[in-house]
């Protein structure tokens, strides 16, 4: 639970999909074996410390609902409202935050793609994590920033504060 004046984003990027298939139409490609178990990881992450969604905004794409279902089957303790937003698929940064306004609960969980979502999250925070990973925003990783606001609607580029930044890869 976050307190009332504060919300909380958890910011993911979709883990390490499937290019198997050249038939397959991009917004259909499915998660690898190394992207579920990504997830997998990163759901055990977020039980560990507490990193409780009660709002999920997902793109629409198969690779993005999988990755929020593989994070789901951790032993998390919150069962969010769960929002499939075809406009995160492959969207810009003024898009997630339009998107983002619109959330309701205070702890949001949003699930995206890159270019889009790496320009969201350098947007987000007054300061930069200043892991070498986070300009790139591999597959699978995370933003936790929190903001001093009561609404959603009040958020506005700058005013987070960087809680943690992850990448789970997968290939351990």
């Amino acid at each position: 639970m976050t307190p009332l004046g504060h919300r909380r984003l958890i910011l993911t990027r979709h883990a390490k999909s499937a290019w198997d298939d050249p038939a397959l139409a991009d917004h259909d490609r499915p998660l690898n074996d190394r992207g579920r178990r990504s997830a997998l990881a990163l759901g055990d992450w977020m039980a560990s410390r507490g990193y409780e969604p009660e709002e999920v905004l997902c793109s629409s794409a198969a690779r993005t609902q999988e990755t929020w279902t593989t994070i789901a089957s951790a032993p998390l303790e919150v069962r969010p409202v769960v929002r499939i937003e075809p406009g995160l698929y492959q969207a810009g940064p003024e898009k997630m935050l339009s998107i983002l306004k619109t959330a309701s609960h205070p702890t949001v969980m949003m699930l995206g793609h890159n270019p889009g979502i790496s320009e969201f999250a350098a947007l987000l925070p007054a300061r930069l994590p200043l892991d070498p990973d986070f300009r790139r925003y591999p597959t699978g990783a995370t933003l936790v920033v929190d903001f001093q606001i009561d609404s959603w609607s009040q958020v506005e580029p700058g005013q987070g504060s960087v809680m943690d930044f992850v990448r789970l890869d997968g290939r351990h």
